[in-house]
């Protein structure tokens, strides 16, 4: 009866039970190997989704069939929504204000200049493709993803010097200003959907909404949330830090989808507004750091969603010279673009380049980018159809793999 009920006609025979238990065995399999060869786990987990999508090329199409499923996805899509809603505990208002103001010229440079050379990928290489694809297209290269390079700094132990701080400090504001992109784009792919009108005025618009929903999100619930944490530490139960905490995230990620905006949008805004201070009564009776709490919910649920984004690439589309065209000319532009940020600190004994490299990987941001653009359609064309898409990931496995070695070597020359 259990099995019956969890099964999905999307699945087949197979139950939810056992489509988890593939899934997860993928994930953390290809994470172990990933980690071995001194890579982050989230390679070897999206490695692992591409390798078990595409064994319908020997007749094994079972799991391909898993992108269709409809619980799956959900679950993958709570597992992106805690994934920024970590990402934003990561941070906090105080340190984005440390950074300064060179943190904030390297950002707006990382994220211009991909922007405007993705823009120029599509229109080179996808002709046949409307004004919004190309749009999208340079939407996904602006982002970066700040807990790889994270990881790296501190496995060199240089997450303390000049440039990790810069390097740290542009990537969270990076996130943020690819956000604000990617609500401004995917608003007006809505908007030109259903016939609106689409103009500087309407970019204005978005944009001013996209903003004000982050700004007020932080003035609000700054105040709000010390407030809530302090009505339920007075409760009775267990469990209710990590309760609060999720109902929280979960309410900004709601507001933000409804008023047109990415549901991560709220949840990353969420975790950069909760601070230890909101929560201490908690934590003065013993309780774990909510970093603590959240991580086994999204070691399980996370792990999904990559491997999901790894179903999905089609491999046997890859190796048409086109395609690979496209997938070359969107690493070079992706890594090129990030190399611009290096004149964010011009003046300075800074190492320009390290800061470039630093940049680079667009990791689990990317794919988000990329996974949200998969679901948007404009006059009847998908702006992310399955070809583009596998470039993508492509572009994102690349650039996730050549960081370390380039800025562990970057870092060695900077300090020899």
């Amino acid at each position: 009866m259990l099995l019956a009920f969890v099964s999905t006609p999307d699945a087949g025979p197979a139950s939810l039970i056992l489509v988890l238990a593939a899934v997860l065995a993928a994930a953390k399999l290809g994470g172990h190997l990933a980690e071995r060869l001194g890579q982050p786990a989230v390679l070897g987990e999206l490695l692992g989704g591409v390798l078990l999508g595409n064994l319908d090329l020997v007749g094994l199409g079972w799991f391909r069939a898993l992108t269709g499923n409809l619980a799956l996805a959900g679950l993958a899509e709570l597992g992106v929504v805690l994934l920024l809603f970590e990402v934003g505990l990561e941070s906090t208002i105080q340190d984005m204000k440390q950074v300064g103001a060179r943190a904030l010229v390297v950002a707006m440079l990382g994220v211009a200049m991909p922007w405007i050379l993705g823009f120029g990928v599509g229109v080179l290489m996808l002709p046949g493709h409307s004004v919004y694809a190309h749009l999208y297209l340079g939407a996904v290269l602006t982002a970066t993803s700040v807990g790889i390079t994270a990881r790296v700094l501190r496995d060199l132990g240089r997450s303390q010097s000049a440039e990790a701080r810069i390097i740290l400090g542009a990537a969270v504001i990076d996130d943020v200003l690819g956000l604000i992109i990617l609500a401004v784009t995917a608003s007006l792919i809505q908007a030109a959907n259903v016939g609106g009108e689409v103009s500087a005025a309407a970019i204005l618009l978005v944009l001013v909404k996209a903003a004000a929903f982050l700004l007020g999100a932080l003035w609000l619930g700054a105040l709000v949330s010390p407030r809530l944490f302090s009505f339920t530490a007075r409760l009775k139960g267990t469990g209710l830090l990590l309760a609060t905490a999720l109902v929280f995230c979960f309410g900004l990620a709601a507001g933000a989808g409804a008023i047109g905006l990415a549901p991560i949008v709220g949840a990353y805004a969420a975790g950069l507004i909760l601070e230890r201070v909101h929560y201490r009564e908690f934590a003065d009776r013993g309780e774990h750091d909510l970093e603590e709490l959240i991580r086994p919910v999204s070691s399980v649920l996370v792990p999904v969603f990559f491997v999901l984004m790894g179903l999905k690439v089609e491999l046997a589309g890859m190796f048409d010279p086109t395609h690979l065209g496209l997938a070359a000319l969107l690493v070079v532009a992706a890594i090129i673009g990030k190399q611009v940020c290096g004149l964010g600190v011009l003046g300075t004994k800074l190492d320009k380049l390290s800061i470039g490299i630093g940049m680079i990987p667009r990791g689990e941001v990317g794919l988000i980018f990329a996974n949200i653009g998969l679901g948007l359609v404009v006059h009847g064309e998908r702006i992310i159809d399955q070809t583009l898409f596998s470039t993508i990931v492509f572009m994102v496995l690349v650039t996730t793999v050549v960081t370390p070695p380039a800025l562990k070597w970057s870092l060695g020359r900077s300090r020899a």
